[in-house]
């Protein structure tokens, strides 16, 4: 079983990555109304992505008989100055996500929730690419600056993006 303080921090770290969700999707309405599809397919691929990790540590709970507590989550915003300004937002998003992983894992190492660091490896991995792809995509709009041709192209890179499978389920355990 693990110690409440442990789950408490699991709950809000499953909160925080719906709110991610929550935000990426928001992001990804703005770039539909502006007509930057590509960008809206990668921000809602992305907002996919952070409610599967989300459902990865809602799980993770269920599997070791936590409580799940799910929260309010707060309203995101609608409209941005530019475009670029969505990125940095997002890069933004994904370095407070990685200092909450890195947090929750010291938490769990103190606590001795052995079960809960094998989890949280995947997640500080995780964050690891998070974190660089975010870099990138806000290194290329700095590149790109305001030309409509280079814009454009960004945009029609970004949209390849494909959205990763469902989340994992519990583990079943053994039959009989």
């Amino acid at each position: 079983m693990l110690s409440q303080v442990v789950q408490d921090a699991l709950n809000d770290q499953i909160n925080t990555e719906f709110y991610s969700s929550y935000n990426y999707l928001a992001m990804s309405a703005y770039c539909e109304r502006v007509n930057f599809r590509g960008c809206a397919n990668w921000l809602r691929a992305q907002s996919q992505e952070e409610y599967m990790h989300g459902m990865k540590l809602y799980n993770f709970l269920v599997a070791r008989n936590g409580r799940v507590v799910l929260r309010d989550i707060k309203a995101p915003l609608a409209d941005y100055v530019c475009l670029p300004q969505v990125f940095e937002q997002a890069l933004d998003q994904e370095l407070d996500v990685s200092r909450r992983i890195d947090a929750l894992y010291e938490l769990a190492f103190r606590e001795k929730a052995f079960a809960a660091l094998v989890e949280l490896q995947w997640f500080i991995a995780e964050q690891v690419e998070e974190e660089r792809t975010a870099r990138d995509i806000v290194a290329k709009f700095a590149l790109v600056k305001d030309d409509p041709s280079a814009m454009l192209d960004l945009d029609r890179e970004l949209g390849t993006r494909i959205a990763a499978g469902p989340a994992e389920a519990p583990a079943e355990g053994p039959a009989g």
